[in-house]
């Protein structure tokens, strides 16, 4: 596909936007695949922090972001996918996608409730 010759690294499109710049200590995933897992170091860098859940944003709904989940659920990962955070070409595969990930992959919450359910959880432990 020749549109996916453009997803190089050193494409501006293909950079992280500053609002969404990694802290110090945080991992970037160079994916070469569809799965954020496939051929990179994420699955080890997770456990060796003993993370057991995992947040899943991105494009495209039908593609890289189904993959995502389909793979943590592998690695025993409990997995969210955020629904405002996620999209697609069109709206018939993300609506598809979303209700097939959520039937058999992983659970579906807005950013919204996310960051709501994480505050409280926060509050809860600390």
């Amino acid at each position: 596909m020749p549109a996916l010759l453009q997803l190089t690294e050193a494409n501006p499109l293909s950079q992280i936007v500053p609002e969404l710049a990694p802290r110090p200590g945080e991992s970037v995933v160079r994916k070469r695949g569809a799965s954020a897992f496939f051929g990179t170091d994420l699955a080890p860098w997770l456990a060796m922090r003993r993370v057991d859940t995992l947040a899943v944003a991105g494009c495209t709904t039908s593609g890289c972001v189904r993959a995502t989940v389909v793979d943590a659920l592998q690695h025993n990962l409990r997995t969210i996918c955020v629904t405002d955070c996620v999209g697609d070409r069109a709206l018939g595969p993300h609506t598809a996608n979303l209700f097939d990930i959520g039937q058999k992959y992983a659970d579906l919450m807005s950013a919204e409730a996310l960051e709501s359910a994480w505050l409280g959880l926060s509050r809860a432990t600390g």
